[in-house]
């Protein structure tokens, strides 16, 4: 592979995806692959691996230790925290996330998943679609990830048949078109040999897709930002005490969605008052137009009370403000989540007190169906809730926004995260997150 030339990086769209999957799938292994067959590992990097994995007594390298990071993952050989992994190839730059297969960290699937534009799930060709394949499937279709990759591994141990792969596609595609995956690519590889990963295989000729990465390099990524809701969770309030600016006056802050323009008639959540944008400030210049993602300072024509958590949007596209939530959530901490809980809503920059007023049913993963009013949500259970909240929250829908339409519930005795949420959110739901670019949960 040739070098990449600081131009060519700069031409090139960023991919953000992640890998999920069952235990001993071989998600660390495909993602080792991934790195070393695109040339993306570092000479010391490999000659780490080769020394741990000669240590061992294996006679070729362990691809996996390149993202098993953790003393424990080594010992287990199972990932447990979210491992990030940057490398680019000529045609594109990529920001990977794999993540845990083991049913006690689904918390860090949702982390990672949170920001993918798609996700990479596993499954083993001999044991098929399991309970945590849909597990994770419900995920990414609840993050409203756009496109999902089922990679069918270890076909070396089933002879590379291809009634194998099939029926597994066939399988997960059917279930994943339930709850409105919009678009599954099916690919059976051999992580540990490399087939179908970087280079095609010849096991597999009645195989005549794209490898992992000719997928990964050439699906389409949405960044048009034009049709998002524009908003901005205020961080600081910036009032530098100098001579040079006296009556200087900013609100600084991570532009969450869309983009904010100097002239632009902007409303502030959720107080309702209105008033113009003045200047920009990026990086200590003033700009006239920023966006998602960019760190700003907005200055404004009015002198209005404004403080951390409340939310800038333009007066044209705001958002209502509500005490009543209803979504769908991902329940992740080992204490089970209960009709009458009294929690605190963290959305954006605000945090809120809450309570828990109903549980209106809980998914089956198995047949998708739901059961009603279980009355609770137990570790890595998928569930809707209805939620009141002390003070009125500017939402918006998590099918509008995947940062201003998400929500964690943390327990405010000792601050652990309970739930991740997603605001309206339902099952088969075809309708396209908007906005792909946001940053996403951070547990």
């Amino acid at each position: 592979m040739s070098t990449i030339t600081t131009e060519e990086l700069a031409e090139t769209t960023l991919l953000r995806f992640a890998t999920a999957g069952s235990v001993d799938d071989g998600k660390s292994t495909l993602v080792g692959r991934l790195l070393h067959d695109s040339k993306s590992v570092l000479t010391d990097q490999l000659e780490a691996v080769e020394r741990v994995s000669a240590s061992r007594g294996q006679e070729a390298p362990d691809l996996a230790l390149l993202t098993d990071g953790l003393r424990a993952e080594r010992e287990q050989g199972i990932t447990i925290d979210v491992a990030y992994r940057y490398f680019a190839t000529p045609r594109r730059r990529f920001i990977l996330a794999d993540t845990p297969g083991h049913v006690q960290y689904t918390r860090n699937m949702v982390t990672g998943a949170s920001t993918a534009e798609l996700t990479v799930i596993l499954v083993d060709a001999r044991n098929g679609v399991v309970e945590q394949t849909r597990r994770h499937a419900a995920i990414a279709a609840l993050l409203r990830v756009p496109h999902v990759v089922l990679a069918v591994n270890k076909m070396d141990l089933v002879g590379y048949e291809e009634s194998v792969f099939a029926a597994i596609a066939e399988e997960f595609t059917a279930y994943a078109t339930e709850l409105g995956v919009p678009e599954v690519t099916a690919i059976p590889i051999s992580a540990l040999v490399g087939d179908n990963v970087v280079e095609a295989s010849a096991n597999m000729d009645w195989y005549g897709g794209p490898t992992v990465l000719e997928h990964l390099e050439t699906v389409p990524v949405a960044h048009d930002l034009s049709h998002c809701h524009a908003r901005l969770p205020v961080q600081y309030v910036i009032r530098p005490q100098s001579a040079d600016h006296p009556d200087y006056r900013g609100y600084a802050g991570q532009i969450a969605a869309g983009s904010f323009r100097v002239g632009e008639q902007v409303t502030v959540l959720p107080s309702g008052r209105s008033t113009k944008i003045t200047g920009i400030d990026l990086l200590g210049e003033p700009v006239e137009v920023a966006w998602t993602t960019q760190s700003v300072t907005l200055l404004l024509q009015d002198d209005i009370d404004i403080s951390r958590g409340d939310l800038i949007v333009p007066s044209k596209d705001a958002p209502p403000t509500t005490q009543d939530i209803e979504a769908t959530v991902c329940h992740v901490a080992d204490a089970p989540l209960t009709v009458g809980h009294r929690v605190l809503l963290k959305h954006g920059t605000r945090t809120v007190k809450a309570i828990v007023k109903d549980i209106p049913s809980r998914l089956t993963l198995d047949d998708l169906s739901l059961h009603p009013h279980p009355g609770q949500l137990v570790a890595n259970d998928i569930g809707r809730v209805k939620i009141r909240t002390a003070e009125a929250l500017p939402v918006d829908s998590y099918a509008a926004s995947r940062r201003t339409g998400s929500f964690i519930l943390i327990d405010p005795n000792d601050g652990t995260t309970l739930t991740a949420g997603m605001v309206g959110e339902s099952f088969a739901s075809p309708e396209p997150v908007k906005d792909e670019t946001d940053e996403g949960w951070h547990f």
